[in-house]
């Protein structure tokens, strides 16, 4: 999973990608400060791994991986050029998501672009410069496709298509919110990576006080809370200062000091949380001598492409899986104790595989 974070200047994003990655990307009070996109992979953190990595000795222990790529700051008239102007944007096309952080704090110390706190203005800021870098693409694929299209039906479909996405971007929609139903025309949809047609998950970026109660009392968290649901988004509320503070930490200190501030949870279990959610992904496990693996897949995805994720001669070659949850392999303590008791299963091809499955896949090629 690849997440871009984007966001306007001096909004808490370069500190916040900082600790979520500890890159050390420069973080400074001035626009323009993160000038080539920085990038980071951060393991999932996932308490099966480690108890199953005990329970079977593993060499290795391997978690899932998240790519962030942190982009410079935007301003208005970024796709036209200010500022750093599209020299992001390529980036963020390769990107699965995108990681808004929206600044819901107030702080004299810390200049604001537009000259005042503003989230819902600032997201709209933002959708526009990606509305505008959205629009070139098109305008370069219609030219390209309206020299066919008279004599391909195909093509005649996708500038059909292409027309109508324009149309909806110039209203100031977002490529997402185009109601299309046809397999061909959503896979040319998917195949034109546009900015706007990418989910969107917000990090509302407050100031400590306010991460107790999840910043309920926070006007500006509300703002983009409304915002986020009348536009099927998802919102976490998160400080990047103290997201810093917890970088500097062992793993046991972060449990005692998320307590002291009556926290459940870091903002970056938040986020691989939301991330899951709404890419709809989910894990399942690997277990053995060499190694214990988290594996992450789509929601819905059968057993032979879980092991295609393996690798490809897993797919091709798949016979069965044999599959028990991790929480029953635990509790039996061995895969032969809990075999006695029935707890394993062997599956077939139309098997879809669940969240927290422990599989050992038998193939042949």
């Amino acid at each position: 999973m690849k997440l871009g974070i984007v966001g306007l200047p001096n909004v808490g994003k370069s500190t916040l990608f900082n600790s979520l990655t500890k890159a050390g990307a420069e973080a400074a009070n001035y626009p323009f400060c993160t000038i080539d996109p920085n990038v980071g992979v951060v393991a999932v953190p996932d308490e099966r791994l480690k108890k199953l990595g005990e329970l079977y000795h593993s060499k290795k222990v391997t978690p899932a991986t998240i790519e962030f790529v942190d982009i410079a700051g935007l301003v208005k008239g970024a796709s036209k050029g200010e500022g750093l102007g599209n020299q992001f944007l390529s980036n963020i096309r390769e990107t699965d998501a995108i990681v808004h952080v929206v600044r819901c704090f107030e702080d004299t110390n810390v200049i604001h672009v537009d000259g005042s706190v503003d989230p819902v203005r600032d997201i709209e800021t933002i959708n526009l410069e990606l509305v505008f870098a959205d629009l070139e693409v098109l305008e370069r694929r219609i030219a390209k496709v309206a020299k066919t299209a008279r004599m391909d039906k195909t093509a005649g479909k996708e500038l059909d298509l292409l027309n109508r996405i324009k149309a909806h971007l110039e209203a100031g929609k977002l490529a997402k919110d185009l109601e299309i139903t046809d397999e061909d025309e959503l896979d040319f949809m998917k195949s034109y990576d546009l900015l706007t047609y990418k989910p969107v998950i917000f990090a509302a970026n407050v100031k400590d006080d306010d991460l107790a109660d999840d910043g309920a009392g926070n006007q500006y968290v509300q703002a983009v809370r409304k915002w986020a649901k009348d536009n099927g988004c998802e919102v976490f509320v998160i400080s990047a200062q103290i997201e810093a503070e917890i970088a500097e930490l062992d793993d046991a200190e972060k449990g005692d000091f998320l307590e002291s501030l009556g926290l459940k949870k870091s903002g970056l279990d938040k986020l691989i949380e939301a991330s899951y959610r709404t890419l709809g992904l989910m894990s399942f496990l690997t277990s053995g001598e060499d190694e214990t693996r988290a594996w992450t897949i789509k929601i819905g995805t059968k057993a032979p492409q879980a092991a295609g994720k393996i690798h490809t001669d897993f797919e091709r070659g798949f016979i069965k899986a044999e599959v028990i949850n991790y929480q029953d392999l635990l509790k039996e303590g061995t895969l032969a104790a809990a075999r006695e008791k029935g707890l394993v299963r062997m599956e077939g091809k139309d098997y879809v595989v669940q969240d927290g499955d422990v599989i050992l896949f038998r193939f042949n090629v």
